[in-house]
């Protein structure tokens, strides 16, 4: 069970903080609810408690894990043989998970691919989206601010 004041990472929407547990009442229903702030997207979550695990609802990620993922991000390999469509279900399934270090490998992989020729539609915008997150929770891990955690990225890919 996550505490008020815990950062938690909330797949395919980013990292954010659980600002309070409130009690709420929908369709007769009386339920707890973590309330999510998700900064990135300024908007608020609620999850019902007991639904985190299906929710795929994790703490942020430690300093440790945080600099193995960046040394994978920096010198991993990505596979510039798969077709646009196997990278896009590929890639589908890496945000799903909300692990960090596969939304690392989408973001790293899109970056290197979009540097030799244009992305697709949809592909730009899973690579906004996979920025997005990572960049989420970069900075709450290290303590700076999105435009920081973005120039922090970058350099990496650079």
């Amino acid at each position: 069970m996550f505490q008020v004041g815990d950062y938690i990472v909330y797949p395919m929407q980013g990292a954010g903080v659980i600002e309070a547990i409130e009690e709420k009442e929908i369709l007769g229903e009386k339920k707890q609810y973590y309330v999510i702030k998700m900064p990135i997207s300024k908007m608020q979550v609620m999850i019902p408690i007991g639904k985190e695990k299906k929710s795929r609802i994790r703490l942020v990620s430690d300093i440790p894990t945080l600099e193995n993922v960046l040394h994978i991000f920096q010198h991993g390999q990505t596979d510039t043989n798969l077709s646009m469509k196997e990278r896009y279900k590929i890639n589908t399934e890496k945000m799903r998970t909300g692990n960090i270090k596969d939304g690392a490998e989408v973001v790293r992989d899109l970056m290197r691919i979009n540097q030799n020729k244009a992305l697709n539609a949809s592909e730009k915008q899973m690579l906004e989206s996979a920025r997005k997150i990572f960049i989420s929770e970069l900075g709450l891990i290290k303590g700076i601010t999105e435009n920081q955690a973005a120039d922090l990225l970058n350099n990496k890919v650079g």
